[in-house]
């Protein structure tokens, strides 16, 4: 089993390919198909994304757990893994059949692109990362993973070449996404034993994964069900704004995620082994790192984004500025709550406080979405999410303050706000002194760094040696 130390590593290594690839792809994208074809695709996806989440149900998070519990022995793995992975057939047969009947029976807009996006489907039917991650085993899924997203730049720029190439484009991501697929299922030789399962083995998996479900599903109202509200309520234009808003956000929250990824199966583990004296270290370090990373990305990109989006994108997508500076206010509020649900809730199985949470979340994020939607367009869809999180961690953190002291770890981050906020003070103004966008941009990324860094860094050094942040002993 390979280390945390050296997972985190493996992970951190690959969110800087995850860092490179958009910032290569996305300016092409937005030029060659445009705000439209952007608008088309993210449109599309997140319908066909809603029959992925019924395929996988709440697989991702139950199957990590419950494969860390049982790792040690191989024939209790078997079992719960071919267990798990049939309610996940069943499940996916039903959502392919249902998905076809809605492109055969319904008169739906860009029908070529939906059928196209069948292959998703397929895709999350053959989905076995949940247990990949429950086995700790997070270098062959990253090695995999880089080599296909890098195989998917060379397909984009080679096949992708002007605004009607949006059928090849959605091929090639479909296409890829089932092959990184099919690939992990070559590793599995030798981890498992065929066993043969019987209906009460699935039966006894439905209800957890349904409850764990029911926040999936939530927290996809406010990430996905946004686009489609925007499509059905705006224009497919104000949907490409917003998910280029996106897909800069997400550079960040997949960055800081990773802590979480790699910290859930080995809280999960350590909790069946009795340390949690040894967990309540790992969360306080946890949640000091997060904070570390998002405040500085958070200041950073309500300082850069506006005048970022139209050097980066194109001119064409300029309010998407203005999202983004909306939507980095969430940072701070997901990254808390990242470290809450992946290194106690799920471990510890409180999966209703879970779930409560992202419901009260979604509610609030539709309601606000119905009210700002129709009048501001896209950035009533960044009100509703800012909501949302806001209120997501908000609730988290009123069920924990009785079990976890959180007292000491905010007395960690306090440095962490204040030089946010002399940061802000400083490269902010440079927005109103400097007139080339571009010199501005240089200036403002260079000087935030260089000022967050020198006022932390008694904090930064002790970085250095990640081991010494993790409390790891191999």
């Amino acid at each position: 089993m390979t280390s945390p130390k050296k997972n985190f590593i493996y992970n951190v290594m690959y969110q800087i390919l995850i860092l490179i690839i958009p910032l290569i792809t996305a300016p092409y994208l937005s030029r060659v198909v445009g705000s439209e074809g952007i608008g088309i695709f993210s449109y599309t996806y997140s319908i066909v994304y809603y029959f992925m989440l019924l395929t996988l149900l709440g697989v991702n998070n139950y199957g990590n757990r419950e494969i860390a519990k049982v790792r040690d022995s191989k024939k209790e793995l078997s079992k719960t893994f071919w267990s798990i992975y049939s309610f996940q057939i069943l499940m996916g047969t039903l959502m392919l059949i249902i998905y076809i009947a809605y492109l055969l029976l319904f008169n739906i807009d860009y029908k070529l692109l939906s059928f196209i996006e069948i292959i998703y489907i397929l895709s999350a039917i053959l989905d076995i990362n949940w247990f990949f991650y429950g086995m700790e085993e997070f270098k062959k899924t990253i090695t995999r993973n880089t080599i296909l997203k890098i195989g998917t730049l060379f397909l984009i720029f080679i096949f992708v070449k002007k605004s009607t190439d949006l059928w090849k484009y959605t091929l090639i991501m479909a296409s890829m996404t089932l092959l990184s697929q099919l690939i992990l299922w070559f590793f599995m030789k030798g981890k498992i034993d065929f066993v043969k399962i019987k209906i009460k083995d699935i039966k006894k998996h439905i209800k957890p994964n349904i409850i764990l479900f029911i926040p999936v599903i939530a927290v996809s109202i406010y990430k996905i069900m946004d686009k489609v509200m925007l499509g059905s309520l705006t224009n497919i234009n104000e949907v490409g704004f917003y998910e280029n808003a996106e897909k800069i956000i997400n550079i960040p929250i997949t960055i800081i995620a990773t802590l979480g990824t790699v910290m859930l199966p080995r809280i999960t583990n350590m909790i069946s082994n009795g340390q949690k004296k040894e967990v309540d270290k790992y969360i306080n370090k946890s949640i000091e790192f997060v904070m570390f990373l998002s405040l500085a990305m958070c200041i950073g990109l309500i300082c850069v984004g506006y005048d970022f989006a139209p050097v980066f994108f194109g001119k064409e997508f300029q309010k998407t500025g203005i999202l983004i500076v909306l939507l980095s206010i969430t940072l701070p509020f997901i990254s808390f709550a990242n470290v809450i649900r992946t290194q106690y809730l799920i471990p510890f199985g409180k999966d209703k406080v879970y779930m409560k949470s992202v419901i009260y979340g979604a509610i609030s994020n539709f309601i606000m979405n119905l009210i700002f939607i129709p009048k501001y367009e896209s950035i009533g869809a960044c009100i509703g999410t800012i909501t949302a999180e806001i209120f997501v961690m908000l609730y988290q953190f009123y069920y924990m303050r009785k079990e976890y002291k959180f007292k000491n770890v905010f007395k960690t981050i306090i440095p962490f706000i204040l030089t946010s906020i002399i940061m802000l003070e400083i490269i902010y103004p440079l927005n109103y002194l400097i007139t080339n966008k571009i010199i501005k941009l240089l200036v403002q990324v260079l000087l935030g760094t260089f000022i967050y860094f020198v006022f932390n860094f008694k904090y930064i050094n002790s970085l250095i040696n990640i081991k010494k942040l993790l409390h790891i002993k191999k």
